[in-house]
């Protein structure tokens, strides 16, 4: 299959300071990628260099025949200001930008999306509420019915299942799920590793460089993640964007 994505050598960080360097490799079209790795790994920041907020220090990420907003992001809770004042029926209604622009009215069509968004991640009936009053297995919710309105091909998720209730989880789970079947490529960092085994067929495991990339059964390994930990222990925080290394990569 096609390749969604290329890193080639890249290197991402912020004023210079690296957070996550050489990695080299693909992504084929319709894939369900869990990116693992400990605190600290670059596993957000890398997300943020494929979505466009960040710009590579060295190497280069090809999206193929993707645009930018052709990319759905779920950040993570903690990202997202809770204190703005907009309802959940707006903050939903967001994620049709690209169909109705930033200030275009709500048509019939649109506010039947957002109805049915809003009632795929079980949210009926929130509609008006302020999202600072949502709990935290609520506002997850509310970021996905944004990604589903999207309709993207390419869909990143940082951490979307922290933090929240196992029913939630369940509940979004399914949702990822059915992303896949429709052959949509799917990133998500994650750090429950009986989830990811369970239900991610590929990982990449980062220790701010790549430790391992491919079947999950093959990544997840004892050994694999004590070289993380030891690769995120070792990395000097102080370092500049530096020379090729002996880190692994792999190709698609």
């Amino acid at each position: 299959m096609a390749a969604q994505l290329q890193f080639r050598d890249v290197t991402l960080g912020y004023d210079r300071h690296p957070a996550v360097h050489h990695l080299d490799g693909e992504v084929a079209t319709g894939a369900l990628l869990a990116v693992v790795g400990p605190n600290g790994a670059g596993k957000s920041t890398l997300f943020r260099g494929l979505v466009g907020i960040l710009k590579p220090l060295a190497g280069s990420i090809g999206l193929g025949d993707l645009k930018v907003r052709d990319i759905a992001y779920l950040p993570q809770t903690a990202d997202i200001d809770r204190t703005f004042p907009i309802s959940v029926y707006d903050f939903v209604g967001t994620g049709l930008w690209r169909s109705v622009g930033f200030f275009g009215g709500m048509g019939k069509s649109a506010r039947e999306k957002i109805a049915r968004a809003l009632a795929a991640v079980g949210l009926n009936g929130f509609e008006n509420r302020p999202i600072g009053t949502l709990s935290g297995g609520q506002m997850q919710r509310l970021l996905f019915a944004r990604v589903l309105l999207q309709d993207a091909r390419l869909i990143v998720l940082d951490e979307p299942f922290n933090a929240i209730d196992a029913k939630t989880s369940a509940d979004l789970l399914a949702l990822v799920r059915h992303w896949h079947t429709e052959k949509r490529t799917v990133l998500a960092a994650l750090h429950d590793m009986d989830l990811v085994r369970a239900h991610f067929p590929e990982t990449l495991l980062l220790a701010r460089g790549p430790v391992a990339w491919g079947p999950t059964a093959e990544v997840l390994t004892s050994e694999n993640l004590a070289e993380a930990r030891r690769m995120c222990e070792a990395f000097d925080d102080s370092a500049p964007a530096c020379a090729v290394d002996n880190l692994p990569s792999r190709a698609a």
